[in-house]
C-alpha cells in the first residue's frame, strides 16, 4: 500500500485482480481500517506482521474443521502471496453482531480455548510494539507505567493488583466485538488477537468492553462472583484497555470527567478487589 493511499480506500483493481476477483468493494466497517467484502472475499489493510499472517493462515487452517465454531480462511493470491500492496485476504463468513450476548460471547471462547490450549506459544509475541501488547504488558508487570504518558485512572487499578497463579495458554484478546451469531451454524471468530494469558483473562476483557462500551453493570460482574480471581483479572482487562486506549490518543488531550467511559467501570471494580 503506497503512503498516499488512505487505509480507508477501497482496495485497488491490481489487489482484486491478485486474489482473482473482480467487483466494488462493499465496506463491511467504517473505521479508518476499513474491511472490505468483494464476493465471497474479505480484504483489510494488514496491521500485523508477516510471520504473525502465515501463522494465523496455519491455526485457521488446523481448525477449520472445529464443530464448536467457525474461523475464517486465509485467501493466498494467485501466485501464492498472503500480502499484496498491504491488503490480506480471507474467506467471508456468515453472521452478525448482537449486543449484550457477553456470556454467550464468553462461551464460545471457551470452546476455542479448549481447542488451542496446547498451541505453542508464538515468537512474534515477545517482539510486538503496538498499543494493544503494551497494554498487556502493563496489566501483568511485564512493563512500567511510568513509560506511559500520562494516564487517567492507572494508579487506582494498578494499586490493586495482586498476584494469580494459573497456566498461561493462547488466548484471544479481543473477542467482544469478533463473535457473530447465525441461527443456523456455529458462532463465528474472527479478527484473532493473540496473547499468551490465563484464559480468564481474555473472559475478562469481555465483561471490561461491556462495562466500558456496551452499557453492562454490575448485574454482568455478579454472573463470576464465584470464582474469586475474577476480579484480579478484571482489574487487569481495565488496565490493559486503559492503556491502550491511552496510546491510541497519545496526541490528544485526557477525556474531560463527562465524557470518560472509564471512570464507572473503574469505581466499580477497584470496589470489587477492596481496593
Amino acid at each position: 500500500m503506497s503512503a498516499s493511499e488512505s487505509r480507508s480506500d477501497p482496495p485497488s483493481d491490481r489487489v482484486l485482480e491478485a486474489f482473482g476477483r473482480h467487483g466494488r468493494p462493499q465496506p463491511l466497517s467504517d473505521d479508518h481500517h476499513a474491511t472490505w467484502r468483494v464476493g465471497d472475499l474479505v480484504l483489510k489493510p494488514a496491521d500485523i506482521s508477516h510471520e504473525q499472517l502465515e501463522w494465523q493462515a496455519s491455526l485457521q487452517r488446523r481448525l477449520r474443521d472445529h464443530d464448536g465454531f467457525r474461523m475464517p480462511q486465509a485467501v493466498r493470491s494467485l501466485d501464492g502471496r498472503l500480502l499484496v500492496d498491504g491488503w490480506y485476504a480471507m474467506t467471508f463468513l456468515e453472521g452478525r453482531h448482537e449486543p449484550a450476548r457477553w456470556p454467550d460471547i464468553i462461551a464460545v471462547g471457551a470452546v476455542f480455548h479448549d481447542a488451542v490450549a496446547d498451541e505453542p506459544v508464538p515468537s512474534f509475541l515477545e517482539q510486538r510494539r503496538d498499543p494493544w501488547s503494551i497494554g498487556d504488558r502493563v496489566a501483568w508487570g511485564a512493563q512500567a507505567a511510568e513509560d506511559l504518558p500520562e494516564t487517567k485512572h492507572l494508579d487506582r487499578p494498578l494499586a490493586t493488583l495482586a498476584g494469580l497463579d494459573a497456566r498461561s495458554q493462547l488466548i484471544h484478546g479481543d473477542l467482544t466485538g469478533n463473535v457473530l451469531f447465525d441461527d443456523r451454524l456455529p458462532p463465528a471468530i474472527l479478527d484473532l488477537s493473540p496473547y499468551h494469558r490465563p484464559r480468564d483473562f481474555a473472559s475478562a476483557i469481555v465483561v471490561a468492553d461491556a462495562l466500558v462500551w456496551e452499557g453492562a453493570d454490575e448485574t454482568l460482574v455478579r454472573a463470576f462472583r464465584a470464582d474469586r480471581d475474577f476480579p484480579q483479572y478484571l482489574v487487569r482487562a481495565l488496565i490493559y484497555r486503559i492503556v491502550t486506549d491511552r496510546l491510541f490518543r497519545r496526541n490528544e488531550p485526557l477525556r474531560a470527567d463527562a465524557d470518560d467511559p472509564y471512570a464507572r467501570p473503574i469505581d466499580l471494580v477497584v470496589a470489587l478487589v477492596g481496593g
